[in-house]
């Protein structure tokens, strides 16, 4: 019990703090555009991570047997994932967004039965409709047309490779620290991402990039939203089920709607309220199953 409500903290933090990270965004995306965007938070996490690794003497071997799982992790969910998001993002609405992350945790329940063998309860399939429903009654007046199909399909690339992802996760060994796990990762991103950006950078407008709204968000993105909050999902779905941890995921768009209402001003009703009652009662669920 001990560890499912310290994992269930993880990824309720991590989840958080990717919800809030929407805010952060749309400050910094005026200035650096999405694609060089990822390669900096990378870049930043990655400094970061090193900091902490060698600060607590962390062993960075790994055995050549899990290479491809950890290269895979960086290719799937820090590099394809995120990209697709930012650019599904850009391509659609904040609410189309919202709609199609609520199936991750479904897509990760499929995963988790494929790559795991883990049994789909009836305790679970309750939380996760719950939750999904909960989502789908906050951003149900979203208006989705044709012209936003291919910031939809990019959007749904985005959630089934995250889904995937972080069922891998969970077939990374356990002698391995998650610090180790998420840098090599990452690394593997900033290599793959690197030949798409390197030419790129030299268009950036440096000098808007040191004003303290956009240089302090940088900071933010790659050590709180990207280094922090990636060692706790990977720390808590390691803690949890894959199934029941993917749940957790939810709790992105209730953060990202209330500090729009709060920060920027964005309007919120009664939907909001009984949306986030549904998920929470789906997740408090999940932390009671045995």
């Amino acid at each position: 019990m001990k560890n499912t409500l310290l994992g269930s903290l993880y990824l309720s933090i991590a989840a958080s703090i990717w919800g809030g990270m929407y805010v952060v965004v749309k400050v910094v995306v005026d200035v650096v555009p999405p694609l060089e965007l990822v390669w900096f938070r990378y870049v930043i996490a990655l400094v970061a991570l090193l900091i902490i690794g060698v600060a607590t003497k962390q062993s960075w071997r790994v055995a050549k047997r899990d290479w491809l799982l950890i290269s895979l992790i960086g290719l799937i969910g820090n590099t394809i994932s995120i990209v697709s998001q930012e650019v599904g993002t850009m391509l659609s609405s904040a609410q189309m967004g919202a709609i199609i992350t609520s199936t991750t945790p479904a897509f990760m329940v499929v995963f988790a039965r494929i790559l795991l063998k883990e049994k789909l309860t009836l305790k679970k399939a309750i939380s996760i409709l719950l939750a999904t429903a909960g989502v789908c009654i906050i951003v149900g007046n979203a208006h989705i047309d044709s012209t936003n199909q291919l910031g939809g399909a990019s959007l749904l690339l985005a959630a089934l490779t995250w889904s995937l992802m972080s069922v891998l996760v969970k077939r990374v060994p356990g002698q391995y620290s998650q610090i180790v796990v998420t840098s090599y990762a990452i690394l593997v991103a900033i290599v793959l991402l690197t030949p798409f950006t390197v030419g790129r950078l030299a268009e950036l407008d440096f000098q808007a990039m040191l004003q303290p709204s956009v240089w302090s968000g940088l900071l933010y993105l790659g050590v709180v939203s990207t280094a922090c909050a990636f060692l706790l999902w990977n720390r808590g779905l390691h803690m949890l089920n894959a199934s029941s941890g993917g749940l957790f995921f939810f709790f992105q768009p209730i953060v990202g709607t209330f500090l729009g209402w709060l920060l920027l001003g964005e309007q919120i009703g009664l939907s909001f309220w009984l949306g986030t009652l549904f998920i929470f009662i789906g997740v408090l669920l999940v932390i009671r199953e045995k």
